[in-house]
């Protein structure tokens, strides 16, 4: 019987999605194992990014003699904190790995082939998840993180409502909650965060209540210190970017487990980019705006943004909606992409900018 390379395929994507945002630095893995056409073992990289799939997909008292592997990046070849993923494929006999994407740590890239010579067939197949490990590509490649971006506007394109502090309903916004939690990080401004006490962390049963880890960029450290985030106990990591050497402020912040950052100035393309390189040598490769349109301009306009997750009311605000800054940005971009989901006539667009 003819193997369905694309099921199988498929099936290792869905689990590697489980886990986009919590593997840290390494890439979130799906691995299926097949017998006779049947799925009899799978795994996915573990949270905080270790054991990989394979060993978690594997490491069974199964006989996996002869089975065929299907996972989505390129079994690494080489020793880190953990044995290479190659040696329990070679111990386990398995006779097939199919693959989609060469991974591009140089210790391992297009090495599998050589190393597993006892397989009778290792071969890259296609997939239609081509995107999915852009935020690794960038991260290994770039050095540099994945950075998407999230806003709600109404109808006639207002992010504020004068009125109420929602701009999408309830569904929109638990959907939200469920974007935030493939990222291994959210970024926002303590403008944004003061104006709204926003806890922009994932409130869904399920998930943890704590994660993403929050960056804030607050130049001035005009933070307030009554902020519900600043209350909650202390199971998230926080930290601040700032400008400022106000000793006092740093002080209690501090006190309150949050690590303070220094940057030297924030005003050009230039200063963007390191300030980004900085919270990718924390380890955040995966990153979320959220943040009011000052920030967010500055980003379209400097090409940093790479994705944009577009919620839309299907309610006019009229005089009860305003913008602190231009929305051009927006009304410019060719909103095609729209998620298939039921968000009770509000709509979610997933655009693609670069």
């Amino acid at each position: 019987m003819k193997l369905n390379h694309n099921l199988y395929s498929n099936l290792a994507f869905n689990l590697a999605e489980k886990n986009l945002g919590k593997t840290n630095k390494n890439p979130s893995v799906g691995c299926v194992i097949v017998k006779n056409n049947s799925v009899i073992s799978s795994g996915t990289t573990s949270h905080n990014g270790r054991p990989h799939a394979e060993f978690n997909a594997l490491n069974k008292n199964i006989n996996f003699k002869n089975c065929n592997m299907y996972v989505t990046l390129e079994p690494c070849t080489h020793f880190g904190v953990t044995p290479p993923c190659t040696n329990i494929i070679k111990r386990k006999k398995i006779k097939n790995v199919y693959y989609n994407f060469n991974d591009p740590d140089l210790r391992t890239y297009k090495k599998a082939h050589n190393v597993l010579k006892n397989v009778k067939k290792i071969k890259k197949i296609d997939t239609r998840y081509k995107n999915f490990y852009k935020s690794y590509f960038l991260n290994k490649v770039k050095n540099f993180p994945l950075i998407d971006a999230k806003i709600a506007i109404s109808k006639d394109f207002f992010t504020i409502n004068k009125k109420k502090k929602w701009i999408t309903n309830f569904r929109s916004r638990q959907v939200a909650h469920l974007i935030r939690s493939k990222y291994d990080c959210i970024v926002s401004t303590s403008y944004s965060i003061n104006k709204d006490n926003s806890l922009l962390n994932c409130r869904i049963e399920g998930l943890n209540n704590n994660k993403p880890d929050l960056i804030i960029i607050d130049r001035h450290l005009r933070l307030k210190k009554k902020l519900r985030l600043l209350n909650l106990p202390n199971q998230r990591k926080i930290y601040i970017f700032t400008l400022s050497n106000n000793k006092k402020k740093i002080s209690f912040l501090k006190k309150k487990k949050i690590k303070i950052i220094k940057i030297k100035k924030l005003k050009d393309k230039k200063d963007f980019e390191n300030l980004f390189k900085k919270i990718m040598k924390i380890g955040k490769g995966r990153i979320l705006i959220e943040s009011g349109l000052v920030f967010l301009n500055q980003l379209f306009r400097y090409k940093l943004i790479n994705n944009l997750y577009l919620f839309k009311s299907n309610k006019f605000l009229y005089s009860n909606g305003r913008n602190n800054q231009s929305i051009s940005f927006i009304k410019k971009l060719k909103i095609k992409n729209k998620i298939n989901i039921n968000l009770d006539n509000d709509e979610l667009f997933e655009v693609r900018i670069k």
